[in-house]
């Protein structure tokens, strides 16, 4: 990647760099603890293809950083992963993590891409968006050919072209009759919030598990019944037109009680998933014509949001919040 010196970094493309480097940072990490663990060869050449991945993209933004004379972010170091340590997560959870934070990250990189306006930061973030995108569909291979990954259901295919004829079909509360079935869009972005609960609450067994911290441990305790909480709240609207909600019976929290991982980190990763959380039931309640999906999103939004929040005072509490980029005070200058 060139140098554009006549060309500075806005404060957009400094901050989504930032956020980028606090990503392949932590994904390093957790891909050192699945690789010290991992024995089948399909499941080794995955991670140590997205780490290789990882690497690349950690030593791009270092040196975007070092030659614009910007410090770089400490992230998260090998001080955040402890080896030798028992496997914290049982068979296939190490291509399900991968799978969970790729899709994040395809996501977040195609924004920044469209966040960003020097041509040289635009193409990284681009490369970026496609990396995890292979990576996700490599996962999504390998776990549906073994078996653990549930596709969502199917449908009868339309065979006309129709258009809705009354205005309650935006209605979701009949008191005398029964409620319309969910359409597609519904289907789709509720498997995909109950998908993703579903790894996330596994993971906040395992950290609940070993936090070395007894509030951060209360924290992913609470991550816990959050997770099965939206999950069984969002499964009902499935269950009500006789479909099951997706479920998986591997990656499992094992039942290790020593920590791989520090409490900051698993704190990090909490805090990205929950985050993203908050986008896709966002997401849910925009595209929903049915009026029952968007309340009862709106109903746990505050609650994904108290919890997000309390795990960033807790961050700053124990003094693990590293410091984004911040704007120029111009109010503390002039003084």
């Amino acid at each position: 990647m060139g140098k554009m010196n006549h060309i500075p970094l806005t404060g957009t493309e400094v901050g989504n760099l930032w956020m980028a480097y606090q990503d392949k940072t932590m994904l390093m990490r957790f891909l050192d603890h699945f690789l010290e663990h991992t024995e089948e060869d399909s499941i080794k050449q995955l991670l140590q293809y997205s780490k290789g991945q990882s690497v690349e993209a950690i030593n791009t933004i270092k040196t975007i950083f070092e030659q614009e004379g910007a410090a770089i972010p400490v992230g998260f170091t090998e001080g955040d992963v402890m080896k030798g340590t028992p496997k914290l997560f049982d068979f296939l959870y190490e291509v399900m993590f991968l799978h969970m934070i790729t899709k994040i990250e395809t996501n977040l990189f195609a924004l920044y891409s469209t966040m960003s306006y020097r041509q040289d930061i635009r193409a990284f973030f681009k490369q970026l968006t496609a990396n995890a995108q292979d990576v996700f569909d490599r996962c999504v291979q390998l776990l549906l050919e073994k078996g653990v990954l549930s596709r969502p259901p199917y449908v009868s295919l339309p065979k006309e072209v129709s258009f809705v004829q009354k205005k309650d079909y935006l209605s979701g509360f009949k008191l005398l009759k029964e409620k319309r079935s969910l359409n597609t869009i519904e289907l789709s972005l509720i498997h995909h919030a109950i998908e993703t609960n579903l790894s996330g609450m596994q993971l906040m067994m395992g950290f609940a598990q070993v936090a070395q911290d007894k509030d951060v441990k209360k924290y992913f305790i609470k991550g816990m019944k959050l997770s099965k909480e939206i999950e069984t709240t969002l499964g009902e609207y499935l269950r009500k037109d006789y479909i099951e909600p997706p479920a998986t019976h591997a990656g499992k929290a094992t039942n290790s009680t020593v920590a791989p991982f520090s409490d900051k980190i698993m704190i990090y990763v909490t805090s990205l998933l929950t985050t993203f959380g908050l986008g896709s039931n966002a997401l849910g309640g925009a595209f929903s014509l049915r009026s029952d999906l968007p309340l009862t999103m709106a109903t746990l939004t505050p609650k994904v949001y108290a919890f997000a929040k309390e795990g960033g005072e807790l961050m700053i509490e124990k003094g693990w919040m590293e410091e984004p980029p911040q704007v120029e005070d111009r109010e503390q200058l002039t003084k």
